[in-house]
């Protein structure tokens, strides 16, 4: 049997999602089957993941990389499509967001950079990856013996892709920071079909979803929010078109300064912008402890009297977000911790 797998949703227009088209080969007849389009939202499946689900019952949903009679696969990256063989293997992946991903899907990694800081990571059924060099810089040499099928690979590890692609097929699955949930949500959607574990996916899409709907009853007219990040003693903020960007436009918290400047490291901030701007929320990132760097850490930092004068610091509305929201932004175990954390902090309200 022949079944050929269709992914032609349009794309939202505000950015490029990636989209999967599969042909998987068995033995015996031909059947087609093509998915169709349809809009996407939080409480139905697209038509083509129901086609894609199929597809993975039929394969017995395999649970890591394992063998599947398959011609060919192509994806549309970042970087334009990519043809492969579906649940490739050996994997090498880069990017920490990916590997939330992959393990909570319990997709096996044969390779990864060393020096990670997280430990949601990996499969809790697979063996102990390879390493193939650092989130910046990859082993050229150890990825040419491992002789990879694919090697995945987001923002950090991009501008390496020529390197990488001359030894194996490279999808830049980089995420779109200023629409973080829609491409999340897309990339997950993508990786379930690519390693068969579409039901999956769906599953711990409705989980994310779930907690999303559950905390935006409880954000709703408490107040508006200011993202600060601290990095040793600097401080930086940002607006609703960054990565942190989530907490305005899917949570609906109100910014408390809508005129962030749209940057990549953040707008620099003062101890006096934060007085004057006077957020009933503040939502932290420690990025020095995040990446395992000595020093005073965020709370320590912020604990001065200007802020000291903010409703969110008087109030006691002060919420420190996991390191994963800076290192894995996006990753399925991010939002689930993040999106645990804001709900609770939230709840627990006066």
């Amino acid at each position: 049997m022949s079944i050929a797998l269709l992914s032609n949703r349009s794309p939202a227009p505000f950015f490029k999602r990636p989209l999967l088209t599969a042909m998987m080969t068995a033995f015996v007849a031909t059947v087609s089957v093509a998915g169709c389009s349809s809009p996407e939202s939080n409480d139905s499946e697209p038509a083509d993941a129901k086609t894609e689900n199929q597809t993975a019952d039929n394969a017995a949903n395999v649970a890591n990389n394992d063998a599947v009679s398959v011609e060919k696969i192509t994806v549309d990256t970042v970087k334009g499509t990519v043809d492969l063989a579906m649940n490739p293997s050996p994997l090498v992946v880069y990017d920490m967001t990916l590997m939330q991903d992959l393990a909570a899907l319990d997709v096996a990694v044969d390779g990864m950079p060393s020096g990670l800081k997280l430990d949601n990571l990996q499969s809790k059924t697979q063996p102990e990856p390879k390493t193939v060099g650092t989130v910046f810089e990859p082993d050229l040499e150890a990825l040419n013996a491992m002789q990879p099928q694919a090697i995945l690979v987001g923002s950090r590890m991009a501008e390496k892709y020529d390197a990488l692609s001359s030894i194996a097929p490279t999808l830049d699955m980089t995420i779109d920071t200023a629409n973080i949930y829609e491409s999340s949500k897309q990339r997950l959607h993508d990786l379930g079909a690519l390693f068969g574990k579409s039901a999956q996916a769906a599953k711990l899409q409705g989980n994310i979803d779930g907690l999303i709907d559950e905390t935006k009853t409880l954000t709703e007219d408490k107040g508006k929010g200011l993202v600060v990040m601290v990095n040793g003693n600097k401080l930086s903020t940002y607006g609703d078109k960054s990565r942190y960007g989530f907490i305005h436009t899917v949570l609906d918290i109100p910014m408390a300064d809508d005129q962030i400047a749209d940057a990549r490291h953040g707008q620099p901030i003062s101890f006096e912008y934060i007085q004057k701007t006077n957020p009933d929320w503040l939502f932290v990132i420690d990025r020095s402890a995040a990446i395992g760097e000595d020093g005073a850490g965020a709370k320590a930092v912020l604990d001065n009297p200007l802020v000291a004068q903010t409703n969110a610091w008087s109030k006691q509305q002060v919420v420190y977000l996991s390191p994963d929201s800076y290192l894995a932004f996006g990753g399925y175990y991010q939002w689930m911790q993040d999106l645990t954390t804001i709900k609770t902090a939230f709840a627990n309200a006066k």
